[in-house]
């Protein structure tokens, strides 16, 4: 595995432990990041650290303070922050199981992979992925890593496991108050229906190397055409399809039309008619 380990350690359940390699599942996606330049000599902006009243100071000369009241700071050295770092125990401690369902979305952080250390802790590894998977369960712990603890989630994936950090619950917001002036307002049975079957239609397995960055790839083209025309300014008209009607649409019209419209695919097949089935005869009389 090329990948350096970003945390090592054991996983304890009761008296079992089993040694395991942490890995970051996850990597930045592509970016365009810019830099203020001065214009007239082409060079990049650079930034002094100044104190009011004072001017530029030397970075020997500053110190981390945190505002306890207004203008009123605790100054603190380095050293006295890092003494406060937890000590990483290198033991992730599974101290609850939990259903998934139970664990909202929000809370969820950051993947990493999971992996046994070495071959002899494969076989304990195995047992408690796959007794996860019956279960059906989360396994809850707390871990330190890099000077901060984390409470951490951890479930199958595939051959091995995935430990997700989890926020802690004065990191979320409470969704009520952000939902509350939403109407609990029941649908009328049509509409729903019409919009299950439009989802049904659009239905499909999740590829997920089929959505990228689109304002990524634009910036990127500005940026090539802006070089090939040598600094002219590019700028294009963006087409609004039109003036802005009224605001009021009437939902079961736009869904029958949504549902009438044709997927690509479905269009290719639908290009050749389908045979119409024989009519069938109606019932013959009985005579009285």
């Amino acid at each position: 595995m090329a990948a350096r380990a970003y945390w090592q350690g054991q996983i304890r359940l009761a008296l079992v432990s089993i040694p395991v390699e942490i890995y970051s599942a996850t990597k930045s996606g592509a970016a365009v990041s810019f830099k203020q330049i001065h214009e007239p000599s082409g060079q990049p902006i650079h930034y002094d650290k100044v104190v009011t009243g004072v001017g530029p100071v030397d970075a020997d000369e500053i110190m981390k303070g945190y505002e306890v009241s207004k203008g009123e700071y605790v100054l603190l050295e380095q050293d006295e922050i890092d003494a406060v770092k937890l000590e990483s125990k290198k033991t992730l401690e599974l101290t609850q199981f939990v259903d998934a369902s139970e664990i909202d979305v929000l809370y969820y952080e950051k993947p990493y992979f999971v992996v046994p250390a070495d071959d002899l802790a494969e076989e304990a590894f195995i047992v408690l992925r796959e007794a996860l998977k019956r279960t059906k369960k989360v396994g809850l712990g707390q871990l330190a890593m890099r000077g901060r603890e984390y409470v951490v989630s951890l479930k199958p994936c595939g051959r091995g496991m995935v430990l997700e950090t989890l926020r802690y619950a004065d990191e979320v917001h409470k969704a009520q108050g952000y939902f509350r002036e939403i109407p609990d307002d029941k649908p009328s049975e049509e509409l729903l229906e019409l919009a299950e079957a439009l989802i049904e239609k659009r239905s499909a397995d999740f590829h997920p190397q089929e959505f990228h960055d689109r304002y990524v790839d634009a910036l990127k083209d500005l940026i090539e055409r802006k070089r090939k025309a040598n600094g002219k300014k590019i700028i294009e008209d963006k087409d609004t399809g039109g003036k802005s009607g009224s605001n009021v649409v009437d939902l079961m019209a736009a869904l029958k039309k949504s549902m009438a419209a044709k997927e690509p695919a479905k269009a290719a097949e639908e290009k050749t008619p389908a045979k119409k089935a024989p009519a069938k005869r109606a019932p013959a009389k009985k005579r009285a």
